[in-house]
């Protein structure tokens, strides 16, 4: 139950993360969003990063195996980097719909799948 608890809240923390860090370039393509300044754009990105947050420690905290969690620290972090790329490539196909993953990217998601395979294995 911790581990989907865990995974679930690192999805959830990598989405805000995701739409704090890349999401800001599509909003000159919204209403209103188009005249604000850089100083603007990184107060909302912030806003956005504060639920990143919400949900980033208490994953790491629940998770843990030093706090009774499932997962080493190593685990912990690896796991949380496939699943930042996986919603990466999620957002970036669904929202800049004009970015492509070549094969090269494949490849290199498959090497960091690989790199969790191996982190995990006893």
């Amino acid at each position: 139950m911790k581990q989907l608890l865990t995974i679930g809240l690192l999805i959830l923390s990598n989405s805000f993360m995701t739409l704090a860090w890349y999401g800001h370039l599509k909003f000159g393509e919204m209403k209103g969003f188009s005249k604000l300044g850089l100083f603007a754009i990184i107060l909302i990105s912030w806003g956005i990063a504060f639920f990143e947050y919400c949900f980033q420690v208490p994953a790491n905290r629940l998770g843990y195996i030093g706090n009774g969690g499932p997962f080493t620290l190593v685990e912990l972090k690896v796991l949380q980097e496939v699943i930042t790329l996986t919603v990466f490539a999620i957002f970036t196909l669904l929202v800049f719909r004009t970015e492509t993953f070549r094969i090269n990217h494949i490849i290199g998601f498959a090497f960091l799948v690989l790199a969790v395979y191996f982190i995990f294995k006893k």
